[in-house]
């Protein structure tokens, strides 16, 4: 099961890295499977991820499996894991993502499909990488919520499984991109909470976004 594991968060992190949401070795990838965590190394170059350059980690972060030191990052996604039932987290240095941690407060509503991250995109505040400040600011910014930006550093997206987390990362670069483009055109028009609550309602009536089949 470890095998499969860091395999899936290698390539993952490979997957990232070629929608353009991981460039170099910046941003790191993990996913649990009960308590052991695989994550992506310090310094790997996340484009061509291997499962050898994944290591497991126990919940306090001791290393079980691999040779190499785990990402700087380490407390953060550890901190995930412990206040959250997330199986997996991805951080990313995206640039549409970074460049609206870099100047907003949060990043509101624009389209419906951001409903599916919880609402509006929080941004924690500022602190060095790899720090516990860091972490915990972080932490707070997911509260009910599937994504987070850092700011002036990029952007944090959980889910239910790793393949969740990765949707969710590229789903915010889609609205922080969205953003960029809607502001060059003007002053953005979010949903307000009633539009909110009226799509939410509606999903839920219609089944939206499963498949159905014809009755």
């Amino acid at each position: 099961m470890t095998d499969d594991l860091r395999d899936s968060v290698a390539a993952a992190a490979r997957r990232l890295a070629a929608e353009g949401l991981l460039i170099g070795t910046a941003g790191n990838v993990s996913a649990r499977a009960g308590a052991r965590i695989a994550v992506t190394a310090t310094g790997v170059v996340l484009s061509g991820c291997t499962p050898d350059e994944v290591t497991v980690v126990a919940e306090d972060g001791a290393v079980l499996e691999g040779d190499l030191v785990p990402t700087s990052e380490l407390d953060l996604h550890l901190g995930i894991y412990a206040t959250t039932s997330t199986a997996a987290v991805v951080h990313t240095h995206a640039p549409y993502s970074t460049a609206a941690a870099c100047v907003l407060d949060e990043l509101p509503v624009l389209h419906y499909q951001h409903l599916l991250l919880g609402g509006a995109i929080r941004v924690a505040p500022y602190a060095t990488f790899g720090t516990t400040e860091l972490a915990r600011a972080v932490r707070e910014a997911l509260a009910d919520r599937q994504a987070a930006l850092m700011a002036n550093h990029g952007s944090v997206a959980i889910g239910s499984s790793l393949e969740k987390a990765v949707d969710n990362a590229l789903l915010l670069e889609w609205l922080a991109t969205l953003h960029h483009r809607a502001a060059a055109l003007g002053t953005p028009r979010a949903l307000s909470d009633d539009e909110q609550v009226a799509v939410i309602t509606a999903a839920l009536q219609r089944n939206y976004g499963s498949t159905q089949e014809n009755q």
